[in-house]
């Protein structure tokens, strides 16, 4: 039986092209700034973005978290949706390793958060009692509102709202490109107010490890030395920026069919009695739906009785689930996904 995964787009193997890249790079020293393809892929992903400079980092949460520490000192304070991945599901690193408090604020069902709110959370820089506000973080794909796409203007707002207030603007782009194709603009049109930025290599670009962080000289600088101290020297890590090299020159513009197949399996899944689209889902490649409440099975059985077809889904709470479109996820597999559904609930 063929299986397939729709629990995330982290799930995307190499294909044999990529790997066949890794093979064959080129590699060196990368603590001594002595791996080529590291450096490619570094002046490659600042280009595109439109900052100064990059860095590769192991994964979107180091990413965010070096982020933070470029630009805060210990007792003060980011700014960040209460559904921001962040807050919810980076295990509090900004303030275990960093010291710097998380403010949150509610975020809107499209994935901003409103400018009052932004306003009413920063601190009084002479209060002593107050820790200092220093950072905004969107995250852009909006994860959990849906996989909302922060329209630019929204962003401009926010960066506006930055500067007037003496905030640096971050944002975690984990899905950047998704958000980008939505929106038919270049990458770096989608971040051009941010004074740093990450997005993910390892989910829907289906590079198997690695995310990138771009900013200023200044800030890289910086988040070299903390990639460094939180233990993130990877040597001859060519191997793997190469298909991260691969993943930017050949995997963008396929986010594309993702979009499309998410569309097609919420239609399916909306036509199922006993299933509810949520979160105004699909957006982007990401689809959420949950059970009504007189379908009679747990949510723990569902998952269950699905991977017993094939299907592998994730429980965002009771009785709701995410499902996620990449590049593994063929028109077969949304055929099955749907079949399997009106299966376990006939």
């Amino acid at each position: 039986m063929r299986q397939f995964d729709f629990r995330s787009d982290t799930v995307t193997r190499p294909s044999d092209a990529m790997r066949e890249a890794m093979a064959k790079a080129v590699v060196g020293d990368d603590v001594y700034h002595e791996d080529p393809t590291v450096n490619q892929l570094e002046e490659m992903t600042a280009k595109l973005l439109g900052k100064e400079a990059a860095l590769f980092v192991t994964s979107g949460t180091m990413g965010n978290l070096v982020a933070v520490l470029a630009q805060c000192q210990r007792g003060d304070e980011a700014i960040m949706g209460t559904q921001g991945h962040t807050f919810l599901h980076e295990a509090g690193g900004v303030s275990v390793l960093g010291g710097v408090s998380m403010f949150t604020v509610p975020n809107e069902p499209n994935g901003t958060i409103k400018l009052e709110n932004l306003k009413a959370a920063v601190r009084n820089h002479f209060d002593v009692h107050e820790p200092i506000s220093k950072l905004v973080i969107l995250e852009n794909t909006q994860n959990f509102c849906g996989g909302t796409v922060l329209s630019q203007d929204y962003v401009a707002q926010v960066a506006d709202f930055c500067k007037a207030h003496g905030l640096a603007l971050h944002i975690d782009g984990a899905r950047l490109f998704n958000a980008a194709v939505a929106l038919d603009l270049p990458v770096a049109e989608m971040v051009k107010h941010a004074d740093s930025v990450t997005f993910c290599l390892s989910k829907g670009l289906g590079a198997p490890v690695g995310s990138m962080l771009a900013g200023s000289k200044e800030l890289i600088h910086k988040a070299r030395r903390l990639r460094k101290i939180l233990g993130g020297g990877m040597r001859q890590a060519g191997i793997l920026a190469a298909a991260g090299i691969y993943a930017l020159e050949h995997n963008v513009e396929r986010l594309r069919v993702d979009h499309v197949r998410a569309k097609q399996l919420a239609d399916g899944l909306a036509e199922i009695e006993g299933v509810s689209l949520t979160r105004g889902t699909p957006h982007t490649n990401l689809i959420f739906c949950a059970l009504d409440e007189n379908v009679e099975i747990d949510t723990q059985s569902f998952i269950e009785k699905l991977a017993e077809r094939g299907i592998l889904i994730m429980d965002v709470a009771p009785r709701e689930f995410r499902l996620v479109t990449h590049l593994d996820i063929s028109d077969e597999g949304v055929e099955e996904c749907i079949k399997a559904f009106k299966e376990v609930l006939a």
